[in-house]
């Protein structure tokens, strides 16, 4: 079996990441994230999977459109940082952009976690 490129496996991360995010089935995005992963959200700090997973699902319906996707290798072969860009609506507002930044860690074939996320609405 061929190994997936770094792209390819951002892309399938970001495809399950979001599509979960905007269906009710968001708080099992909890087992991509461990007790040191870390949260930054509009620039409030959250710790561990349960402080993580208990803002993420704060928020109403949710509705992301991604319009970018860029991936880097990391510091290790086992990790990668995702890049996405696109908008969001919360509750059926009006789109805003936003963009999220993932560091994702490799915790065995094709299997990640999330050490690092990033996210902020971009105001223009």
């Amino acid at each position: 079996k061929k190994k997936m490129s770094a792209e390819e496996i951002a892309q399938a991360f970001v495809q399950h990441y979001y599509t979960t995010f905007d269906s009710e089935e968001r708080p099992s995005l909890a087992s991509l994230y461990t007790e040191s992963s870390v949260m930054t959200f509009e620039g409030q700090q959250f710790q561990g999977a349960t402080n993580i997973l208990g803002k993420i699902t704060s928020f109403g319906q949710i509705a992301h459109n991604i319009t970018t996707v860029d991936v880097q290798p990391s510091v290790t072969e086992s990790a990668m940082l995702v890049y996405v860009g696109g908008h969001v609506s919360i509750d059926g507002d009006s789109p805003i952009q936003f963009s999220q930044v993932f560091q994702l860690v490799a915790t065995g074939p094709g299997e990640f976690v999330l050490n690092n996320d990033i996210f902020r609405l971009v105001y223009t």
